[in-house]
């Protein structure tokens, strides 16, 4: 009677089996909170980040386009000497909505509480090199058609004044090519 059963209910573990049992408990859920802690200070910190660039301007097209005309229309006042005040209105016509349109890029790209503008994905448009030879006003007319139609394409799934913009836009080039250069 004297021997004590595996399964008997009264043998319990020594007390040192205990403490390095609780102190492994106590180790863990100190690891989890510094794990959690350390969470924090990551996101925190990460919140503190800069954002990433924007992605490229839909307007840069747009201005691509007009800069380019802008140059054809003036190249081709070699060609056709007749149509220079018709030809020369256009160039600057066109530069002008170059310029608003790089202007509504650089708006929308906002600055910093510091006034610094942020990097931008939408590098300025150098202006395109004049086409040599230089074209005629019918080679003219069927660039500002096609950039009509562009701006007239984009501007319908724009909103509020870039819809607006690229409309008046669409507009101008339709004169010019059908008023102007007819």
């Amino acid at each position: 009677m004297g021997a004590v059963s595996a399964t008997s209910p009264s043998v319990s573990p020594p007390l040192s089996a205990v403490r390095s049992d609780r102190r492994a408990l106590l180790r863990a859920a100190g690891t989890v909170v510094v794990a959690a802690g350390g969470t924090a200070a990551v996101a925190a910190l990460s919140a503190c980040a800069p954002p990433p660039p924007p992605p490229v301007d839909v307007l840069l097209g747009p201005e691509q386009d007009a800069r380019t005309d802008a140059v054809w229309a003036q190249s081709a006042i070699a060609t056709a000497p007749d149509h220079s005040a018709a030809l020369t209105l256009i160039a600057t016509q066109r530069t002008a909505h170059a310029d608003a349109l790089r202007a509504e890029i650089d708006r929308a790209r906002g600055t910093y509480g510091d006034g610094t503008l942020p990097k931008s994905s939408t590098p300025p448009v150098d202006p395109p090199a004049a086409p040599a030879p230089p074209p005629t006003p019918a080679a003219v007319r069927a660039q500002l058609t096609k950039s009509q139609q562009s701006a007239a394409d984009l501007a319908q799934g724009q909103n509020g004044f870039r819809a607006g913009l690229l409309a008046s836009i669409s507009a101008a080039c339709a004169a010019h090519a059908g008023v102007l250069l007819a």
